[in-house]
């Protein structure tokens, strides 16, 4: 594997830093801002949209530029959001800055992808993927838990200006690892990337990663209430929990890279398959604190199993302008944390029970599996062979004695 792969995967870990250390942060922001904790809870919100406008917008924007520079100017980006976050004088103007560091998110990972699959063989494809990925699922083990810290010990703005170290990091990265001719301007321009985004095959896969995604985050978006309510563990554990989902997914997504190069579409589904038998049988496993810490790695590894055959297959269905594709499945999986959140919300505030949300999930992820089961037909029927008219020909032979003989 290129080197160039670390580069992307320091910008995958501020990225994965900055993105989930504001749910830790929130009391101390809340506090210092004078704001009610669901007030700030916007700012989670606030990131996530940006991710969501910003994956297309700045994907299609930025279509006829070299990939490289994208990727730098993307960072810089994301280091001046940071920044502006940590020097925010209100709640207002960190709302905005939250926003702002957002934008680039999905971009980042849409076309570092693209980059990351020019740099390898056809059969590394979905490893290369897997290991920019490594950086987002590394973030969940090591840097929002030492990020969480920071801000309780020195304060919630020298959290984001740490972020924004790491994304100087990985600007230096990239302009010395990424090559150039791996990362030119695509051929095809705005109006290739637009086109390819009117194929049903791109929009199933794009569905799959929000119905498959949405499980998981069904599920983990009250994980904590979980872990203390049912499994009976104290508050103060549930970091360490948390870093245990971090070592699932890092493994689901190294597992992933390394199956769907050998069967993508066999990965996605034993993945989504997997996930369904986690959630299903979470309430059973929330019963006792060391079958609960085993279900949160368990729910890491089956979703993030699924990650890296998930960007592949939209990648490959808008393979002439992967570009556009591969940044709106970003865009699906932040649908997929609001829809699954609020879903699991639901049967929540439903009554059926702290572990209800999990078999909403399940839910999600059997609905996934007939997604990518529809996907998988229309495969089969645009690719099957269609039947023909053979035609007779007939063809004089003079039949002289010579040639009755032979």
């Amino acid at each position: 594997m290129p080197l160039a792969l670390l580069a992307l995967a320091v910008g995958a870990f501020g990225i994965g830093t900055t993105e989930f250390v504001m749910m830790g942060l929130l009391p101390d922001v809340a506090n210092d801002l004078n704001v009610s904790i669901p007030t700030a809870g916007h700012l989670v919100s606030a990131y996530a949209l940006g991710v969501v406008i910003g994956a297309p917008l700045l994907a299609a924007v930025t279509a006829r530029l070299s990939r490289r520079t994208v990727l730098i100017g993307l960072m810089g980006l994301f280091v001046a959001g940071n920044a502006l976050s940590a020097f925010a004088p209100g709640y207002d103007s960190l709302l905005a800055a939250r926003f702002l560091s957002g934008l680039p998110h999905g971009a980042f990972f849409g076309v570092g992808a693209v980059v990351a699959t020019n740099m390898v063989a056809p059969a590394r494809k979905a490893r290369s993927v897997s290991l920019m990925f490594l950086g987002l699922t590394i973030a969940n083990v090591a840097g929002v838990p030492v990020a969480t810290l920071m801000g309780q010990h020195l304060g919630w703005r020298a959290t984001f200006l740490g972020v924004s170290a790491i994304g100087l990091a990985a600007i230096a990265s990239l302009a010395l690892l990424i090559p150039h001719d791996h990362a030119q301007a695509p051929a095809v321009g705005l109006r290739g990337e637009l086109a390819a985004l009117r194929s049903l095959p791109v929009w199933l896969a794009l569905g799959t990663t929000v119905a498959g995604f949405g499980a998981l985050f069904a599920a983990y978006s009250y994980i904590t209430p979980m872990l203390t309510d049912a499994a009976g563990y104290a508050d103060a554990s549930v970091t360490l929990l948390l870093a245990l989902f971090g070592v699932g997914a890092t493994i689901g997504n190294l597992a992933g890279g390394r199956l769907a190069d050998h069967a993508m579409r066999g990965t996605l589904f034993g993945g989504l398959a997997s996930l369904v038998a986690v959630l299903g049988l979470f309430p059973l496993l929330m019963s006792t604190q060391w079958t609960a810490a085993l279900a949160v790695i368990l729910l890491g590894a089956a979703a993030f199993i699924t990650g890296s055959p998930l960007q592949l297959m939209v990648m490959e269905k808008a393979s002439a302008a992967p570009s556009l594709a591969s940044s709106a499945n970003q865009a699906a999986f932040n649908l997929a944390n609001a829809g699954g959140a609020w879903i699991g919300g639901l049967a929540l505030a439903a009554g059926f029970g702290v572990t209800s949300p999990a078999l909403a999930g399940a839910a999600l992820a059997v609905l996934g599996l007939g997604v990518a089961g529809v996907a998988y037909a229309v495969d089969r029927g645009r690719v099957a062979p269609q039947p023909t008219r053979e035609r007779l020909v007939a063809v004089h032979v003079p039949q002289t004695s010579e040639t009755l003989y032979r």
